[in-house]
């Protein structure tokens, strides 16, 4: 494994609410042996509102202060903005998806996700969590 990752939503989703023992016994097990771990503020925005909606705000504003105080929060620059516009207008993809994907491609490291729209992003290193 490399030493930098940023997790994608997809990953969260899984370790919190996958039904499958296997699955998240490979997250965890694979979350250890990262040293840096990064998460895109769009991942704490869509998983706090996921949380919100299943949970509710106690358990939405836990899981997002653990997020924050385990993984390194990397907010939208101007940087990460524009290479995202390029990636969403050239790949037709969704906005929080091309600001993940520009930011692990900013910050050099791998992106760890299942989302099949990071497929088709080129120089995109990315760790399937399935695969």
């Amino acid at each position: 494994m490399t030493d930098r990752y940023l997790y994608d939503t997809r990953f969260f989703v899984e370790y919190f609410y996958s039904d499958d023992a296997a699955l998240l016994k490979k997250l965890k097990h694979d979350l250890r042996l990262v040293k840096e771990k990064m998460v895109s503020a769009l991942t704490v925005h869509e998983m706090h509102r996921i949380n919100l909606q299943r949970e509710g705000k106690e358990v939405a504003a836990l899981r997002s202060n653990v997020m924050r105080a385990d993984f390194e929060v990397v907010d939208v620059d101007y940087e990460i903005a524009v290479k995202s516009a390029e990636l969403r207008s050239r790949n037709q993809m969704p906005m929080a998806d091309s600001v993940i994907a520009a930011t692990a491609q900013i910050h050099n490291c791998f992106l760890f996700s299942d989302d099949v729209h990071f497929k088709a992003v080129k120089n995109l290193k990315i760790k399937w969590c399935t695969g």
